[in-house]
């Protein structure tokens, strides 16, 4: 993975490094019709107009990169060897991947949000490029705040000093004065799967049984 990326002013980091310990299962290779839980994610970001697709990947890194292996993208994997440390350490890890010259933001997403929308993140995108001088924009619905968020070049210094053991929470919230939320109607962005029940309940029968 990587031939022909370019520099993009926005990459898309996708989290996906995580033990997957209350699933049982890596959660990037769930199935969702004719994807898995992370191809249907790069799918949603390439037709979004997302460039430099970036994945986090911990533990699972082989099965994942194999099962990618048709996937007509370009991504690049990005391995945290310090994923048991959290989820910021792989947002860390993203940083460090995607940060270039050019590069004002970048867009993340968990990969245990595979039903968000193309519309959704072109609209996050767009609000962000409307105004690249804002710290964080976010889908928004009934005061709920979901993904992908942008996160500006303004916080990443912060986001890197950051201990993993808080995690982003407090830098997040030292900036959400200045935070835009974009209204969306998709309920995908809000919809994390992070059970076998959440499974069932959203997406259909546990795979195997």
């Amino acid at each position: 993975f990587g031939a022909g990326v370019v520099c993009a002013m926005v990459p898309a980091i996708v989290l996906a490094a995580g033990g997957s310990s209350r699933m049982g299962w890596p959660k990037a290779l769930l199935p969702i019709g004719r994807d898995t839980f992370l191809s249907r994610i790069l799918r949603t970001l390439a037709e979004a107009d997302a460039d430099d697709l970036l994945v986090v990947v911990g533990p699972d890194a082989a099965r994942i990169e194999a099962s990618l292996a048709g996937l007509d993208l370009a991504v690049r994997l990005i391995e945290n060897p310090a994923w048991e440390r959290g989820q910021l350490s792989s947002l860390q890890a993203g940083l460090l991947a995607a940060d270039r010259p050019g590069v004002r933001g970048v867009l993340v997403t968990l990969v245990d949000l595979p039903l968000v929308s193309a519309a959704t993140v072109r609209q996050v995108l767009e609000a962000y490029r409307r105004n690249s001088s804002v710290p964080i924009v976010r889908p928004v619905r009934d005061q709920r705040h979901g993904h992908p968020v942008v996160l500006g070049r303004a916080l990443f210094e912060e986001l890197r000093a950051a201990d993993p053991a808080a995690g982003a929470k407090p830098v997040i919230q030292a900036h959400l004065h200045a935070a835009v939320d974009v209204p969306v109607t998709d309920e995908g962005a809000f919809l994390d799967i992070d059970t076998r029940d959440d499974y069932e309940r959203l997406i259909g029968p546990w795979p195997g049984g």
